[in-house]
């Protein structure tokens, strides 16, 4: 029986521990409190990580980020459908 809660133990603080490592990862250049990145900056970053593939739909994207690059700079998406420039709105992914 103590094997098993020590196992339980050590599998739960893993579990926190890889889920603070992520959530400390998705935006890791983003500081929403100081506005340090600036809209340029975000969008030379952007250029340089994302290219066009010819991926067209929500389904297709990893990100936010990405499916805003992909309607604004590759031809023929289809992930703004009401065209307010919000790609994904329904997406409840991201």
């Amino acid at each position: 029986m103590k094997k098993l809660l020590l196992v339980a133990l050590i599998g739960f603080a893993a579990w926190k521990l890889y889920g603070q490592q992520n959530a400390a990862g998705v935006f890791p250049s983003l500081d929403l409190f100081s506005g340090s990145a600036s809209s340029s900056e975000t969008q030379r970053t952007a250029s340089t990580r994302f290219t066009c593939d010819g991926r067209q739909h929500c389904s297709q994207m990893n990100s936010r980020a990405e499916a805003e690059f992909f309607t604004r700079h590759c031809p023929n998406t289809k992930m703004d459908g009401d065209r307010d420039g919000i790609p994904c709105e329904n997406d409840s992914r991201f």
